[in-house]
């Protein structure tokens, strides 16, 4: 059904091309997925480092030591996950900041001040001398991730064609990967740095991604969606349009984004709207999709691979070689999806992943538990296939919901909503990621093994989910976006044709 419907919406909407003004828009945009990236892997990395331990945990550091220490309760503190996860708490509350001034003030003003409040965090973190100066900087660094992952991917989409919006839009994952990959790589080469001070370089490098986007940001084009929802001028919209499509034939596209906007565009209502019936469909995938995105473990891996590494008995410079691979396989997966999702779609990348990350992480679960004692490591052997199973479950997530959970919540939401819509999903994501972060270390103490049997049951409810909730969304414009939930075969249940009067009446209201 969706299908049919792209078909017939792209000899309207996809008579543009690929421009280079688009590309490299893009490009700077995707800057605030490298720092989220970045501080991701960094995170996992210094936290393994003996002479980061050293002088901000020391009594994580004498655990460490203790022989008679489990190894799955070596790393259990409330204060060394307060270090990752306060980052999450800031984002959190900066989120709905942004959601406002994405939408009064439009998307390149809040990838300017994402950019420039990761900036000012770096330096803090580079230069703390102290636990509060450290973590004072990751609530700075949070407040940055916010207003970055609430602009940048609603930046992508609405600057996409819709024939290729899937391959751009994952273009956020791919950033975030590149950034967990540089981290990682500089983990490696900093932990080998005489003096116990490689965790300052570690931190402080951040600022060369976080410099980039935010004085690439002052010359990034706004998105015609964003003119017209702000009340620019019409003509304005029209020539952003013609020079990041490459034609003068734009006019079609113009009108879709007009009608979609109307006077609902500039309604002061759109949280109390997207709670409306005809939205019920956007609201539960708003939630349900980052929820699910982070339930998945995959910041089991991202934050604490160095640390997963040391439990199963890595040495320090080992565990960091191994999360190296495990995000160069994540960055390659994540390139490919960008080739196949617009081809595929969506909800066949969902099935294999999903499959993909069941498996690994019951053959994980089971190695620890037949073979990780509460002292002493693995075999090599078993090891080895630890680590490839990781690189197969990290390759699951990569083409399926690490992009895809930014993806199909960015496309989904009407004009009207889409600004607060993004604001649920971006809100929702820091909440679990924050409560995943907090409660990792413990829950590993606590359940041991048991722990990725825990997350493979959420991989299995939502592949089941994805299956049977899900609408193809692949190739649909997004301002006709609204059709798929109406073919859907339990949504169109829910959804009911409005009509215009009725609908305007209620968004006044």
């Amino acid at each position: 059904m969706a299908v049919g419907l792209a078909i017939a919406s792209e000899n309207v909407q996809s008579n543009g091309k690929i421009t280079l003004y688009v590309v490299l828009s893009c490009m700077m945009a995707g800057m605030g997925g490298v720092i989220f990236g970045y501080d991701i892997g960094i995170a996992g990395g210094v936290t393994s480092m003996d002479s980061f331990l050293k002088r901000f945990f020391h009594k994580v550091y004498l655990k460490k030591e203790d022989a008679k220490v489990s190894n799955y309760c070596v790393f259990d503190s409330q204060l060394l996950t307060s270090f990752t996860s306060s980052l999450y708490v800031a984002g959190l509350v900066t989120t709905f900041f942004a959601s406002y001034v994405t939408k009064a003030f439009g998307r390149k003003t809040s990838i300017l001040a994402g950019g420039a409040a990761f900036l000012a965090g770096t330096a803090l973190g580079g230069a703390a001398f102290n636990v509060l100066m450290l973590i004072f900087g990751r609530l700075l660094l949070g407040v940055g991730v916010g207003f970055a992952n609430q602009a940048v991917p609603l930046y992508l989409s609405e600057m996409a064609l819709p024939r290729l919006r899937g391959a751009i839009s994952n273009g956020f994952q791919l950033s975030i990967c590149i950034g967990s990959l540089l981290a990682t790589v500089i983990n490696y080469g900093t932990e080998k740095i005489e003096g116990g001070w490689g965790w300052r370089v570690s931190l402080a490098m951040a600022g060369v991604p976080a410099t980039v986007l935010t004085l690439g940001a002052l010359f990034l084009p706004e998105t015609p969606n964003s003119l017209i929802q702000r009340g620019h001028d019409h003509q304005k919209a029209k020539l952003v349009l013609r020079r990041i499509r490459g034609t003068e034939d734009v006019q079609a596209e113009l009108d879709d984004l007009i009608r979609a906007s109307s006077s609902k565009a500039n309604s002061k209502q759109s949280f109390k709207i997207i709670f409306k019936r005809r939205y019920r469909p956007q609201l539960v995938m708003a939630i349900a999709m980052p929820f699910f995105q982070q339930m998945t473990g995959i910041n089991v891996i991202g934050f604490y691979a160095p640390l997963l590494f040391r439990t199963i008995g890595l040495g320090e410079s080992a565990s960091l070689f191994s999360a190296v691979i495990t995000v160069i396989i994540g960055t390659a997966s994540t390139f490919l999806s960008m080739f196949v999702v617009d081809r595929l779609g969506r909800r066949a990348l969902f099935m294999i992943g999903g499959i993909q990350m069941i498996v690994s992480e019951v053959v994980v679960g089971g190695i620890m538990a037949f073979h990780l004692k509460d002292h002493g490591g693995l075999s090599k052997g078993y090891a080895f296939v630890v680590l490839v199973m990781v690189c197969v479950y990290v390759a699951g997530f990569s083409w399926s919901w690490g992009p895809l959970g930014w993806l199909v919540p960015s496309e989904i939401f009407p004009l009207e909503i889409r600004s607060v819509g993004q604001s649920i999903t971006v809100a929702v994501s820091f909440i679990f990621t924050f409560a995943v972060a907090q409660t990792f270390l413990a829950m590993l103490c606590h359940l041991k093994s048991g722990i990725f049997f825990f997350f493979g049951g959420w991989v299995v409810v939502m592949t089941i989910f994805v299956y049977y909730l899900l609408p193809e969304t692949a190739r649909v414009p997004l301002e006709q976006m609204e059709k798929v939930w109406q073919e859907h075969w339990f949504w169109k249940r829910i959804v009911t044709e409005t009509s215009h009067e009725e609908h305007k009446r209620e968004i006044s209201i």
